[in-house]
């Protein structure tokens, strides 16, 4: 009995060694793992970006040389004249040193500073990539052939009043229909983590605008034949970790770093005919697809990083909000002059939106842990009549304690219509097609044998509700599909 027992100890004492993964403590107890515990887990594999072509050119580092060598012999029986003309050449070159050490320094200056004059395509995909200006602008200009408006849907839509049942039908429909997606295409579209992303409303194919950490817009057409790569033997390369669709990087926003991050990405409500970004640079700019030409529509002047922008239906006003706890308002048919900025959080406001039915009422998502909704045609009366009686209202800019008093006071009443408190950062949040309520949780969409990474940013077609795309922080990105269509 007691053998039987001592044999029971040691199946007791292996199991629990390979259920720690234990394979040294279990082979030097003399025991044989089990061949599943041995073998090797399957990972998701990142899609491989493709190789492309550059010419290196190497620049040999300039050295370092000392500045007692670098002086020429002195003849001891020089003349006095050929030791003056000798000083004086020495001085020359080091009045050219001098100069062209400055000039280095003004261009690296230059070069570091934002861009706010118009752009080219050539100019934003850069010197290395320049062949893919002529492919790229008709990829833009074939989705311009017909305007593709925002739709905007009918508040009453799905109002069952309350009926809820049919409203929990409709909805377990909607998440059935989603949660039946999967990755049909991947590639790693911006070179650094993605930070916001517009789908375009085009059915024909899947034209996806990804923002990324270092002001790269990367523009992918995710279902469209890849370029065949070949390896060193000239034979074509075949993953199924291969990259899908074509893409392009444009440096819409500069300097490349960190401090040109493209907060927002929206299409033009009217047409789809052009692409906004919003940068920490402290500018938007738009790409018109008919042009190719990338223009500065606003800066700030204060140093404030724009977190965020968008529309009303008819797209000829902006709101956006930035570092400050502001928001701007941002007539496009006036002078740029001619903006408004309210103070409305005494911390960030990381977002803002627009109700797609009833524009005038303004949600903001801030980092002092609130979601409140605006009604804007209050917040533009605070110019008429406090402009010139409150001395925080300076000009175009009406600070918190304005906005404030403002609410105290009869004609300020309805200003604030709600207010949500989180107890936590909220950094995003948006109204539903309808206006009718804001954004919740529908679906998650996971696939562990093709990627592990946390995706950063989603964003669906306009018009196809089984289409999504998705980009995480290394800049790879997915388009999430019906895989048959």
């Amino acid at each position: 009995m007691c053998e039987l027992e001592r044999e029971a100890n040691i199946a007791r004492n292996r199991a629990l060694l390979e259920e720690l993964e234990l394979k040294q403590a279990v082979s030097g107890l003399g025991f044989t793992p089990s061949a599943s515990k041995l073998a090797p887990k399957a990972k998701a594999q990142p899609v491989q970006p493709r190789k492309r072509k550059k010419e290196i050119i190497e620049v040999e580092a300039p050295r370092r040389q000392s500045s007692r060598l670098k002086k020429a012999a002195i003849d001891l029986d020089e003349s006095p004249s050929k030791r003056q003309k000798r000083e004086a050449e020495s001085e020359l070159i080091r009045a050219q040193e001098a100069e062209a050490r400055l000039e280095a320094e003004e261009r690296a200056r230059i070069a570091s500073r934002p861009r706010r004059h118009d752009l080219e395509l050539s100019v934003l995909l850069g010197e290395e990539e320049t062949e893919g200006a002529s492919p790229l602008a008709a990829v833009l200009r074939d989705v311009v052939q017909e305007p593709h408006p925002r739709r905007v849907a009918d508040p009453e839509e799905f109002n069952y009043g309350k009926d809820n049942k049919k409203e929990e039908a409709k909805v377990n429909e909607l998440r059935e229909r989603l949660q039946s997606l999967k990755i049909v295409s991947r590639a790693k579209v911006t070179q650094d983590r993605v930070y916001s992303a517009a789908y375009h409303p085009e059915i024909s194919k899947d034209l996806i605008f990804f923002g990324d950490k270092h002001g790269q817009l990367g523009i992918w057409d995710a279902r469209a034949p890849s370029d065949e790569v070949t390896d060193e033997d000239g034979q074509a390369e075949t993953s199924e970790n291969a990259e899908g669709g074509k893409y392009w990087r444009l440096q819409v926003h500069w300097p490349a770093t960190s401090k040109s991050s493209i907060s927002t990405v929206k299409m033009d409500p009217i047409n789809a005919r052009n692409v906004y970004t919003s940068s920490y640079d402290c500018s938007v700019r738009c790409l018109s697809f008919e042009t190719g030409i990338s223009r500065q529509v606003y800066a700030t002047e204060d140093g404030a990083l724009i977190s965020s922008i968008d529309f009303n239906p008819a797209g000829n006003e902006m709101w956006l909000s930035d570092s400050l706890g502001g928001v701007t308002h941002l007539d496009l048919r006036e002078n740029e002059s001619k903006t408004r900025w309210y103070g409305l959080s005494e911390q960030k406001i990381g977002c803002l939106s627009l109700n797609p039915t009833r524009p005038n009422f303004l949600l903001t998502a801030s980092n002092n842990r609130s979601l409140k909704i605006w009604d804007t045609r209050k917040l533009t009366e605070i110019a008429v009549e406090l402009s010139s009686a409150d001395s925080d209202a300076t000009g175009p800019e009406y600070g918190t304690e304005t906005v404030n008093k403002w609410l105290d006071k009869d004609s300020g009443k309805g200003c604030l219509r709600a207010e949500w408190r989180h107890d936590k950062s909220v950094s995003s949040a948006y109204w539903d097609p309808r206006g009718r309520s804001i954004g919740d949780l529908v679906a998650r969409l996971t696939d562990n044998e093709k990627i592990t990474a946390v995706q950063a940013v989603t964003c669906s077609h306009p018009n196809i509700i089984e289409r999504a795309a998705s980009g995480n922080a290394s800049g790879r990105c997915v388009l999430w599909s019906i895989p048959s269509e």
